[in-house]
Formats: structure tokens, C-alpha cells, sequence
């Protein structure tokens, strides 16, 4: 039996001149999400330090942010979409996963990737070394992670980094699930195949997905994995439906994307200002899907 589609809330964290320089997520906690979350089955939050516009827009950090909405919201899955891997050293990204998986009773998947805004890494002091170096990082922060997810004083010593008995109790039970956000063909996906649980694509035309979900699949046929154990995930950025054309074309759109292999719709609907257009997602668009 085909496993029911699920429904992930994207909620910005920007704010800017269409907001009125509120952060949007702060808006949607007051107005939107009491109600919408009841009804997605998870909520995602970008992972950047300012936004793309202007530099003094407000924009929220993605750890607090998640964690703040975890208590908030204690009844879906959180994941980040997706971290930077070179933004915090790997043993503090592991503890502070394991620490939020504990708090949240288990509901945090580790969202991460290799990280590509250059820009960003340089104005806060980090390296941006080339991709193939931050793939290599992101494999041993993936290691380091599980590492002290499941020992109580694990050592590794990698091309990158190293730890050397880094505790992180309590440990997590279960341990979280790993959503690796990635497109690249000749390293990105075949890592997302050998080590991911979770994939976060880009679908933006048919035989390109296509080529990239057979890439992910043959990947983890490879490393010993089924396929299937890979949960299909991509994001969709599109206004609510005001209308019941606009609902129909959502369904079109998504069923879509579901025979190609979606599994699991990270949605980000932008600065929504009613709930009707929420009721009629809820309504028209999630059961026609299904």
C-alpha cells in the first residue's frame, strides 16, 4: 500500500518591505500556523544569516527560530531547510540536534547540505573552500553526527575534522533522521544515496528529476541501502489558491509531481494574510492529492 503524501510548511523567516519589516514566521506564528498546523505534517525553516534584498532586513536564525517554534507547535516534524554545514563546527551541530531531538520527544529530522553562498561564509569569517572540499566536509559531519548520536565518547579523525571523545548526552532515542538537501549530479546525489534518509531535491523539469532520482536510487543500490528507505522530498514555492481553478491546478500540479516519485512536499506559500486560502489547500488541494 502506497503511503499517504505528506505536507511540510515552509514559514520565512525574512522580513522586509511586503511584510513591513516584521520576520514573516513571526506573523504566521500569530496568525497563520495555530490553525494551518494542524493539518501539515511538518514545519521547515531556511538556514541564512541575512536576506537577499537588503542586508538590514530582519532576518531570524534558523536553530532558535526551529526550536522556539518546536514548543509551539509539539505535534509535527521539524527539519531545517537546509543548514549550512560549514555555519557551525560539526560536534555543536551534533549536540545541539541531539539536544532538540530530545526536547521535541523526537520529532527533528537533521536538515543539512554543503552550503553554496559564498557571500554569506565571507562576511561571517568562515571558509568557503570548493564544493568538492565542502561535500567531503558535509560527509564527515554526517559521520561525526551519528558518531555521537549512538556513543557515549566517540573519537574520529577525518580530512577535516576531528573529535576526540565528544560527549553529547542524553543521547537521542531515536536518533534523528538525516535530510540531505542537494542537486549535484556527480557528488551531491550519490552522497544523499549512500547516506541520506531523507532527500531534499530541486524538480524544476521532468527528465532532469528523473535522471537525479535515478542517480540517488543506484547510489544507495550500491552502498548496500533500498531505495525506497529514501523518503523523496522537494520544495514548491506558489501562492495559497483563491480560487477553485487555482485549487485545481495546485492538485494537478502536485499529483504531478507525485507520480514522478514525491513523496513528501516542502511548501512555501510566502506572506499568506488569511486563513481562507489555508482552508481551501486543506480542503480542495491536500484530499485530491491523496
Amino acid at each position: 500500500m502506497t503511503a499517504p503524501i505528506k505536507f511540510g510548511w515552509l514559514s520565512p523567516v525574512i522580513g522586509n518591505r511586503w511584510s513591513d519589516q516584521q520576520p514573516i514566521v513571526m506573523y504566521q506564528d500569530e496568525h497563520i500556523l495555530p490553525t494551518a498546523m494542524a493539518h501539515f505534517d511538518s514545519l521547515w525553516i531556511a538556514d541564512h544569516f541575512y536576506g537577499f534584498d537588503a542586508k538590514t532586513d530582519p532576518f531570524m536564525e534558523a536553530w532558535t527560530t526551529l526550536t522556539w517554534l518546536a514548543a509551539r507547535y509539539p505535534n509535527v516534524q521539524l527539519c531545517h531547510h537546509v543548514l549550512g554545514q560549514g555555519y557551525r563546527p560539526p560536534a555543536l551541530t551534533a549536540k545541539m540536534a541531539a539536544t532538540l531531538q530530545v526536547l521535541s520527544g523526537g520529532r527533528f529530522t537533521l536538515g543539512i547540505g554543503a552550503g553554496w553562498r559564498d557571500d554569506e561564509y565571507r562576511a561571517y569569517g568562515y571558509d568557503f573552500p570548493s564544493a568538492k572540499v565542502r561535500f567531503e566536509q558535509l560527509e564527515e559531519v554526517i559521520t561525526i553526527c551519528r558518531l555521537m548520536w549512538t556513543q557515549d565518547e566517540p573519537s574520529f579523525a577525518g580530512r577535516h575534522f576531528r573529535i576526540d571523545g565528544a560527549s553529547a548526552p542524553p543521547l537521542p532515542d531515536p536518533v534523528p533522521r538525516i535530510c540531505i538537501g542537494s542537486s549535484g549530479e556527480k557528488v551531491g546525489l550519490p552522497l544523499v544515496g549512500r547516506l541520506a534518509d531523507m532527500w531534499n531535491g530541486s524538480f524544476r523539469d521532468d527528465e532532469v528529476w528523473k535522471r537525479r532520482l535515478g542517480i540517488v536510487h543506484a547510489a544507495a543500490e550500491r552502498a548496500g541501502r533500498k531505495p525506497a528507505d529514501i523518503e523523496v522530498t522537494t520544495t514548491v514555492e506558489r501562492a495559497l489558491p483563491e480560487t477553485d481553478t487555482e485549487s485545481e491546478q495546485w492538485v494537478e500540479l502536485l499529483q504531478h509531481k507525485a507520480d514522478l516519485g514525491v513523496q513528501h512536499f516542502v511548501l512555501d506559500f510566502g506572506h499568506p494574510k488569511s486563513l481562507e486560502p489555508v482552508q481551501r489547500f486543506v480542503e480542495q488541494v491536500m484530499p485530491a492529492v491523496n
